[in-house]
This record gives C-alpha cells, sequence and structure tokens, in this order.
C-alpha cells in the first residue's frame, strides 16, 4: 500500500470520527491506567460496570491500597481474572506511591517497570494520558493492519513498528483509537461489514466480496 492510500484512508477515517478516543470511562492518569490492566482479555463495557462501582469509593493508589486486595476483588470480580489483575493493581498502587509519589509515569519504562502493565497497556496510557503518538496493536488493529494492507506483519511489535513509521504524522496520535474502533465495528473478525465500509474502496483485502 502507498503512502497516498493510506493518507486518503485515514483522512476519511478523520472525517467520520475527529475526535475518537477510548471507550473506557476515565477521569484521569490513574483511573485509565487501572482501567486498562482491567481491560486485558475484558470488554470496556465490563470494564466500565466494574469501575463505575469503584472509583466514585477509590481513585487514587492511595485509596485502592487502602480498600486492600480482598476489598478491591469485590469491585472488580466480574471481570476475567480478577485475582491477579487486583494484585498487580494493589502492587502497582503501592510501586507508585514509593516510587513516583502517587503520580503515574509519562514514559515506557517506568510504566512497563509496573505489575500488570505491559507494552500495549503503556502505549494506551502514552497515548491518551498523555498525548504521546503511540500505537496500542490489540487484535484489531493487528487484524485491520494486515487485512487492509495499512501495515501487514507477522507479530504485535512488526505492526505497531510499522504503523508508527507509515501511518502520515497528522494521523499518528489519532490513529490507534480509528483503528480498533473500525476493528470493533465494521472490520471485524469473522464476517467484516465490506458493504458498509467507508474505505473499502481503499482497502486491500482480496476477498471482500465474499462478505457483503
Amino acid at each position: 500500500m502507498n503512502r497516498e492510500k493510506r493518507t486518503d484512508i485515514f483522512r476519511r477515517l478523520q472525517a467520520a470520527n475527529p475526535k475518537p478516543t477510548t471507550e473506557l470511562q476515565y477521569s484521569t492518569p490513574f483511573e485509565l491506567l487501572v482501567a486498562v490492566i482491567l481491560s486485558a482479555q475484558a470488554t470496556d463495557k465490563g470494564v466500565n460496570k466494574a469501575t463505575e462501582k469503584l472509583f466514585p469509593v477509590a481513585n487514587t493508589p492511595q485509596a485502592i491500597l487502602d480498600l486492600g486486595e480482598d476489598g478491591l476483588k469485590e469491585y472488580v470480580k466480574t471481570i476475567g481474572l480478577f485475582n491477579s489483575k487486583a494484585k498487580n493493581i494493589i502492587e502497582t498502587c503501592r510501586l507508585l506511591l514509593e516510587r513516583f509519589d502517587g503520580e503515574v509515569p509519562d514514559n515506557r519504562e517506568a510504566l512497563e517497570a509496573l505489575p500488570g502493565v505491559g507494552r500495549k497497556t503503556a502505549n494506551v496510557v502514552l497515548n491518551t494520558a498523555f498525548g504521546q503518538p503511540t500505537m496500542a496493536v490489540d487484535t484489531h488493529i493487528f487484524r485491520v493492519s494486515n487485512r487492509t494492507g495499512i501495515a501487514p506483519g507477522k507479530n504485535v511489535l512488526e505492526v505497531e513498528k510499522r504503523l508508527v513509521r507509515l501511518v502520515p504524522k497528522e494521523f499518528l496520535h489519532d490513529a490507534h483509537h480509528w483503528l480498533i474502533l473500525h476493528g470493533r465495528y465494521t472490520c471485524t473478525a469473522r464476517k467484516p461489514r465490506c458493504g458498509a465500509c467507508l474505505i473499502e474502496d481503499l482497502c486491500e483485502f482480496k476477498d471482500k466480496r465474499e462478505y457483503l
């Protein structure tokens, strides 16, 4: 796929959704960090149901530490892998207080040193909370990048690096959100909605007709 076609794709995505953002509900970088840790192998909707009860009670590292691991589990027990996630969040809160005065760091190395925070989670926080042009490649972005031809790659890191290099800079900050939403609602895994896709004529997916 050439640069002109990529530019046209993101120009259309931007026109349809000028200010995209995460579907996770949050009001501070710390709330976003907790929500993203909880979202691993879970839906944003399910995470939001839990955090809308948790955050009014505890939305700072100290407040969540005061809940304790068992107390936190009561709020997140509807989410998959809640035992390990609660443990990671408690330890992350402890480290945030010990190392960063309770603030979420705005650099990758510090974020990835926190329990439950991998590269994808760090990228989400860096992009959404701190405005950095990172690319958090999840299953949706991986699929869309390969299927459309925007930035094909054999693994998520390869796709991430190609997207950062190939997406025109003017679109890079928001590209993460556009691609996730496109994969979640239009370019779905089993039956992509090609007939309703606003970039269908630019997409290089060879089997579009089978999915109309």
